[in-house]
């Protein structure tokens, strides 16, 4: 009888799988849930299992061919969040190409620490290289540490500038969440208007998309809070994303017959790498930290 008045310890673990490339599986045993990271694929958060139940969308076919992009996981974006006019930006009179999100996402990172007392917690980096410095001509380091526990997700991400000037970045997390049901989504979104991406108007969110159209590609630029919900009802789930606020935007992106919604955190507009508009210069030697928190929870 005592041992059952006792509080429960939760179980924490790390391991290594090769499976087509180095995945590493964190876990809290007791809350029956996994995250699986691939290092070498992007730096990129590919499953996430709470009480058992995948959180997230993975286009399974894409991840194996290492030619295309992932649609799917969190991929990561830096130093741009979106595309540039052309897949180009100028900077002190030269003109340089970046593709769409910039090259973080396509790119191996390197595991580097691991824990695994109070949660499990794996971090990656990602150093500037001579194919960085070809199309972003600026010396940084990049750190991710994914860590769960329970049913949360916190990705602690680090920001370094190795250069002598002022390093000019956008940054996001574009995670897929899965819904074979789209029908039933409920948003809680702090903003009041988004403007659409293709058409550029303005609308006022009422907290619902419509699954029928083809592609919705919004961007809320004025938020009001840290944190949106959505509530799946078709899943019995309830997904909170919370973020500092470095993140002054959230895009909503949604595709007509997939079973994934997108809700992205971005520092910054499209082209801002241009424009300058919430683009963060980060000084030489500094550091910026910035933090992407998940929960889920059913009911």
């Amino acid at each position: 009888m005592i041992d059952d008045l006792l509080p429960m310890t939760n179980v924490f673990a790390i391991a290594l799988k090769q499976k087509q490339y180095k995945t590493y599986i964190l876990s809290d045993e007791t809350a029956n849930s996994t995250l699986e990271v691939v290092p070498e694929r992007g730096g990129i958060a590919t499953s996430w299992l709470v009480e058992g139940k995948e959180m997230f969308y993975l286009d399974a076919e894409r991840f194996a061919n290492a030619d295309l992009t992932v649609r799917g996981g969190i991929p990561i974006l830096f130093p741009i969040c979106g595309n540039l006019p052309d897949n180009t930006y100028t900077h002190k009179g030269v003109e340089r190409q970046l593709k769409q999100h910039g090259f973080a996402r396509d790119l191996p990172w390197k595991a580097t620490q691991q824990v695994t007392e109070g949660c499990a917690a794996l971090t990656l980096v990602l150093d500037s290289s001579e194919k960085t410095l070809a199309v972003y001509p600026f010396d940084f380091q990049l750190a991710f540490t994914y860590q769960i526990k329970g049913n949360s997700l916190e990705i602690v991400q680090q920001y370094t500038n190795k250069g002598a000037e002022p390093m000019p970045f956008s940054s996001g997390l574009h995670p897929y969440f899965l819904a074979p049901d789209k029908t039933n989504l409920r948003f809680e979104i702090p903003g009041m208007q988004y403007r659409d991406q293709n058409t550029h108007e303005k609308g006022y969110f009422t907290g619902v998309f419509d699954p029928t159209l083809d592609e919705i590609d919004v961007s809320f630029d004025e938020l009001t809070g840290l944190a949106a919900t959505v509530t799946d009802a078709a899943r019995g789930l309830r997904l909170t994303l919370s973020y500092n606020s470095s993140y002054g935007k959230l895009v909503f992106w949604m595709v007509k017959g997939k079973d994934f919604y997108c809700l992205e955190p971005w520092t910054a507009p499209r082209n801002a790498l241009n424009t300058g508009e919430h683009l963060i210069y980060l000084q030489p030697g500094a550091t910026c930290e910035m933090l992407v928190r998940m929960t889920a929870t059913f009911f």
